[in-house]
């Protein structure tokens, strides 16, 4: 199996790295692209040191059968064909495809066929807030179809990348040294000791770009009708996102029904007794394979409806382990070129 990550310097990439040596993942060849900035960096992967080559336009992905795409909407829609016309497989990291109706939008534990079905021979991740709520919400769809979700997001400074996560923690030591913040570069506000309820461009409806995805992949990934109001927020952890999740589904549910699917679904950890102070952090799940879950208990203005609170680790299952989870399942099924 003979593999690229392009985008391979930035977090999503270096997760990309790590998650392939710790799952002992199959590559035989590995070949690693970046920006002309990148290019010449040695990263080491199973004890060998691979040096970055520039992207550019031309033959460089003949012989490629995967290619983990995690440079930006921008790279992804300019190479694509590069990437895909010798039959490699591309799995992009950006948004630059996810609502195509020729490309699949997977997260694995949901709906890991469709990614079979690739007329362009891309596959989406989608956006990390999704990925992570739909991980939690599919195992109770099976029980009873969701009609509506209201969610508020509690995202970290690594959603924004590694230079966001560098200012958050500049910011911090600038507080402590000088008594106030100067540099703000990444976030349009102060993001130490503050929230910014604003993640991504502002659409002419005043919801974000971001909660709009969530609303859109919802409904794709699911296969569902289902209608999804967010408010994304900017907070200042270092890593892994929280959620607060409300959902409707169309017959009620009891907690102990929820808690159980939730015990039995594959990439969910439950940590729920809230009475002992027992309920997911980010501290606890950076790092983390699963999403998880806790605070399930039902709505006390909506008999069919109950809230739960979820977080997980957005670089990690919110990016490049769910695209890597999307090769692994290529790969047993013998679907790769």
């Amino acid at each position: 199996m003979k593999v690229a990550i392009v985008g391979a310097s930035g977090a999503v990439g270096q997760e990309l790295l790590r998650i392939l040596a710790q799952r002992n993942f199959p590559v035989d060849e590995l070949v690693l692209f970046g920006s002309s900035r990148s290019a010449g960096i040695q990263y080491e992967f199973k004890g060998k040191k691979y040096t970055v080559k520039e992207l550019v336009h031309g033959d460089a992905f003949k012989d490629i059968d995967i290619v983990f795409t995690s440079a930006g909407a921008g790279t992804s829609k300019e190479f694509a064909e590069d990437i895909t016309k010798y039959g490699a497989v591309m799995i992009d990291n950006s948004s630059a495809f996810r609502m195509d109706d020729d490309v699949p939008l997977v997260v694995p534990e949901c709906n890991a066929e469709d990614a079979l079905n690739r007329p362009r021979g891309i596959i989406a991740n989608p956006n990390c807030t999704t990925i992570m709520m739909v991980v939690v919400l599919q195992p109770i769809e099976k029980l009873s179809h969701i009609k509506k979700i209201h969610i508020s997001s509690y995202q970290s400074a690594s959603g924004a990348g590694a230079a966001a996560m560098a200012e958050l923690e500049q910011q911090y030591k600038e507080m402590l040294t000088d008594g106030e913040v100067k540099t703000i570069e990444k976030f349009p506000h102060q993001l130490a000791y503050n929230v910014i309820p604003q993640i991504d461009k502002m659409t002419e409806t005043d919801y974000t770009k971001e909660e709009m995805k969530m609303y859109n992949e919802t409904r794709k990934i699911m296969h569902s009708d289902v209608r999804t109001s967010a408010t994304c927020v900017r907070v200042s952890s270092l890593r892994s996102h929280s959620e607060s999740v409300w959902f409707e589904t169309e017959k009620p549910l009891s907690v102990e029904e929820i808690r159980k699917a939730l015990e039995a679904a594959p990439g969910v950890t439950l940590k729920d007794d809230p009475q002992n102070y027992v309920y997911p952090m980010p501290l606890e799940s950076a790092g983390q394979d699963d999403v998880y879950v806790g605070r399930v208990r039902k709505d006390l203005a909506d008999d069919n409806s109950n809230t739960l609170w979820l977080t997980g680790d957005q670089i990690r299952k919110g990016a490049a382990l769910n695209a890597i989870q999307i090769a692994e399942y290529l790969i047993k099924v013998g679907n790769v070129k």
